[in-house]
């Protein structure tokens, strides 16, 4: 199989340093949130988590779509992703991930499907299989 992309970003400091992409695109400050003893101020791995997996599935819900008969354009399709990171009982940590998923002109059943088959093709959705909880919530306008 071939690799369609793959990128490198090198992480110093941990939860309190920085982020930089090997093409200089992403270059971030990083800080601990307030919530969890920390100063904020700055973004945080769940943050970028979150903000992959949501661009990830709507490119995903995206595709399906285009696939089929139904007409929906790249606007009417809105993904917001949520991840929670929480004790995992044996010392460690866990994540979490909701996903709220507006498409709007199709009707609910057809919605369903749609993220259905975007669940099984999105690449985040497939990492995390069996791994993280994911929530998904579909909505219709």
């Amino acid at each position: 199989m071939s690799t369609l992309y793959s990128t490198k970003v090198t992480a110093i400091g941990g939860r309190s340093g920085t982020v930089r992409s090997d093409d200089g695109f992403l270059d971030l400050p990083l800080a601990l949130p307030v919530t969890m003893g920390g100063k904020g101020g700055a973004t945080n791995p769940e943050q970028l988590f979150a903000a992959g997996y949501a661009a990830c599935f709507e490119t995903a819900v995206i595709y399906v779509a285009r696939n089929t008969a139904t007409k929906v354009s790249d606007t009417d399709i809105v993904v917001v992703a949520g991840v929670g990171l929480q004790p995992n009982g044996s010392g460690g940590f866990g994540l979490s991930v909701a996903l709220d998923v507006a498409i709007t002109g199709l009707d609910q059943a057809t919605a369903e499907e749609i993220v259905k088959v975007a669940h099984a093709t999105c690449p985040y959705s497939n990492a995390v299989k069996g791994n993280i909880d994911v929530a998904i919530t579909i909505t219709t306008n």
